[in-house]
């Protein structure tokens, strides 16, 4: 194996941890934030893109960091080493917001993970964390992920999180998923994904749902979450009220009172 060979344990229900377990020698990959606490003995190092063998050398890791760029991430991730030479050490990471951790051991899917771009939690040092362009269009325009998802690659374990609850779909060859495009997660990478206009003047004036939506194709698997952090974060702050003034969650007049005392800005 390239990536080094770690046991982890998930804790948790709705806010959920994974607790890495590192022999001698080992090392895990994680996102700056996700850190949450470490056995002594345990080194951290800033590192320049994933420190994998693919982006090896300072030009490798130079254009490493360089796609993580394009993904909105930071240029940097963070590299934990078992520094001393006997006994396991632990390492633990938390979700971000309310959901569930995922574990994706990559050989199960041939070296090859596709996920959103701000899934990614951590993974065995060796994994590779790099950028998977659409090569349709209509994904790039309209797919609320643009032309760039992330896809994980080697033969480690890797861990994504959800938000909400998470579903998972075995898809048989031309069996089709359509889904809201913020709730997916990830799937394999021979699943084809596609974005489609939902249509109609009702529906695109008044539907509330978006435009469109992700046509997903099989053969493969595919993880859905129930509560992406883009409508989680929209509807804390539809919630917030306006001015600074709050008239109570169940206030009958609702937006005619801003009218009534005089606070009307819009």
């Amino acid at each position: 194996m390239n990536a080094h060979e770690i046991d982890y344990t998930i804790y948790g229900e709705e806010m959920q941890y994974v607790e890495v377990e590192l022999d001698p020698g080992e090392a895990v990959v994680a996102e700056a934030g996700t850190f949450m606490m470490m056995d002594s003995g345990i080194k951290m190092e800033t590192i320049f893109g994933d420190g994998s063998e693919k982006n090896k050398g300072f030009l490798g890791s130079l254009l490493g960091a360089g796609k993580r760029i394009l993904t909105g991430e930071s240029l940097f991730m963070t590299a934990f080493y078992h520094a001393e030479t006997m006994n396991k050490k632990r390492i633990s990471f938390a979700s971000p917001y309310p959901g569930k951790i995922i574990p994706i051991d990559l050989t199960a899917y041939r070296g090859k993970f596709i996920c959103q771009k701000d899934a990614f939690l951590c993974a065995a040092k060796g994994v590779s964390v790099g950028i998977e362009f659409s090569k349709k269009l209509g994904r790039g325009l309209f797919g609320g992920e643009g032309f760039i998802m992330q896809k994980l690659e080697g033969d480690g374990m890797a861990f994504v999180h959800a938000g909400g609850t998470m579903a998972r779909k075995e898809l048989r060859a031309g069996e089709q998923l359509k889904v809201d495009t913020g709730c997916i997660i990830g799937f394999t990478q021979d699943v084809d994904y596609d974005v489609e206009f939902v249509g109609g003047i009702k529906n695109t004036i008044f539907g509330g749902e978006g435009l469109f939506f992700a046509t997903l194709t099989g053969p493969g698997i595919v993880y859905v979450q129930s509560l992406p952090f883009s409508r989680l974060a929209g509807r804390v702050l539809a919630s917030l009220p306006r001015g600074g003034k709050d008239k109570g969650e169940g206030s009958i007049l609702g937006g005619l009172g801003d009218l009534l005392d005089g606070d009307n800005r819009f």
